[in-house]
C-alpha cells in the first residue's frame, strides 16, 4: 500500500496520451464503441496502422472492381475510386456503383481486402516455416539424430494432430489420404488465429471471424465427406438399420433426418469457428475502447476503468492464445470425426 501512489502517478502519465486521443475524439463526436468494434471487425480495402490528430496512416491495397455499366475493368485504391463508384456504410462499406437510372448496384469486386492480404501473409509464413522444417530434415539423419528448438516443435504439434487426432478419429486403413488436407487445416486457422491476435500490422485482420472463410473451410470438409464416402455411409442415410415404419411408411422420417444432418455437420463447423473466433476479437476490442470511455468521463473513471481494462486486456489475451489453438484443434478434429462416420464398415450380426 505504500507504494500505491507511485502507482497511481506512474498510471497516469502512462494513460496521458490516451487521455488526450479520448478528449480530441469526445470533443469532435461521441464515442461509439459499438461502431468502432464492427468496423475493426469487417473487412476493408485499405489496412489501418494509426490515427493522430485526424490523419490516418494506413497502407492501400489493390482495388479490382468490373462496372455494370460500360463493362470496364478499374484497377485502384480506396482513395482512387472511379466516378459513380462509392463505399456504402450500410452494407459493410462494400462498394457500390451508381447507375444512370440513379440506381445502386454490386459490381464485380476482385479487390484484395485486408482478409485476402492476412491469408496471404499466413500462407507465405506457413510456406517458410514447413520448408525450413523440411531442409533440416534433408540435411541430418533424423534417425540418429532428433530435431530440437522451434523443428522439434513444430514435429511434436504434427506429429500429435497425425497419431492421436487423424488417425484415431478416421480409422487406420483411409487415415492416411486425408491427413495432408487436416493438417493443412489445421495450421492455417492457427496461423490466422495468432496473427489476428496482433494489434498492428502484420497482424489484426479477423481472418477466422469472417463467415465467408468458415463458410469455405466447412465446405471443403462436406466435399471431403461426401465425395468420397463409401456405400455403407449412404446405406445408413437413406436406408438405416431402423424399424421399416421409420424408414419407408407412412413417411420416410429417418431418412430425411439422415439428409438433413448431411448439411448441419458442415454448418455447426462453419459457426462454431465463426462465433469462437468473432466474440473473442470483440470482447478484446470492448476493453479496448473501455480505456477511451474511461477517460472521456474525467481522471478518477480514468484511472479505475483503464486499470479494470488493461487486466482484462491481459487476461484476455492469454485466454485467446489458449482459444486459436483450441478452435483449431475442434475443427480438425470434428472434421476428421464427421471423414471417419463416412467411411463406416459394415458389421454383421
Amino acid at each position: 500500500m505504500k507504494h500505491l501512489k507511485s502507482i497511481i502517478l506512474i498510471l497516469a502519465v502512462a494513460f496521458l496520451p490516451l487521455q488526450l486521443h479520448a478528449e480530441e475524439q469526445q470533443g469532435g463526436e461521441e464515442l461509439n464503441i459499438p461502431e468502432i468494434v464492427l468496423e475493426h471487425l469487417s473487412d476493408a480495402y485499405e489496412w489501418h496502422i494509426a490515427s493522430y490528430e485526424g490523419r490516418h496512416l494506413s497502407i492501400p491495397l489493390p482495388v479490382i472492381i468490373r462496372s455494370e455499366n460500360t463493362g470496364q475493368w478499374h484497377f485502384c485504391t480506396a482513395h482512387s475510386l472511379p466516378e459513380n463508384f462509392y463505399f456504402d456504410k450500410k452494407h459493410h462499406g462494400k462498394i457500390y456503383e451508381r447507375m444512370p437510372d440513379g440506381t445502386s448496384v454490386r459490381p464485380w469486386d476482385l479487390s484484395i481486402t485486408k482478409t485476402v492480404a492476412q491469408i496471404w501473409i499466413v500462407v507465405a509464413l506457413l510456406i517458410v516455416i514447413f520448408l525450413s522444417c523440411a531442409r533440416w530434415y534433408k540435411n541430418r539423419d533424423a534417425r540418429s539424430e532428433a530435431p530440437k528448438g522451434f523443428v522439434g516443435a513444430v514435429e511434436m504439434i504434427v506429429m500429435t494432430i497425425y497419431d492421436d487426432l487423424i488417425k484415431s478419429s478416421i480409422g487406420e486403413k483411409h487415415y492416411k489420404k486425408y491427413a495432408p488436407y487436416l493438417l493443412t487445416v489445421f495450421f492455417f486457422i492457427l496461423g490466422c488465429n495468432l496473427i489476428g491476435l496482433i494489434p498492428i500490422f502484420p497482424g489484426g485482420a479477423n481472418v477466422t471471424g469472417n463467415i465467408n472463410i468458415t463458410f469455405f473451410l466447412a465446405l471443403c470438409t462436406m466435399l471431403m465427406i461426401n465425395i468420397f464416402a463409401n456405400k455403407e455411409y449412404w446405406k445408413e442415410i437413406f436406408w438405416p438399420e431402423v424399424p421399416l415404419f421409420l424408414k419407408a411408411y407412412p413417411a420416410p422420417i429417418m431418412p430425411v433426418i439422415e439428409l438433413f444432418g448431411v448439411f448441419t455437420k458442415p454448418f455447426a463447423l462453419m459457426i462454431r469457428l465463426f462465433a469462437n473466433m468473432m466474440a473473442g476479437h470483440a470482447v478484446i476490442l470492448s476493453f479496448t475502447c473501455v480505456i477511451f470511455l474511461g477517460w472521456s468521463m474525467g481522471v478518477g473513471f480514468g484511472l479505475g476503468l483503464n486499470t479494470f481494462s488493461i487486466i482484462m486486456l491481459l487476461f484476455m489475451n492469454c485466454l485467446e492464445l489458449l482459444v486459436a489453438f483450441v478452435q483449431a484443434y475442434v475443427f480438425t478434429m470434428l472434421s476428421a470425426v464427421f471423414i471417419g462416420l463416412a467411411h463406416k464398415e459394415h458389421h454383421e450380426e
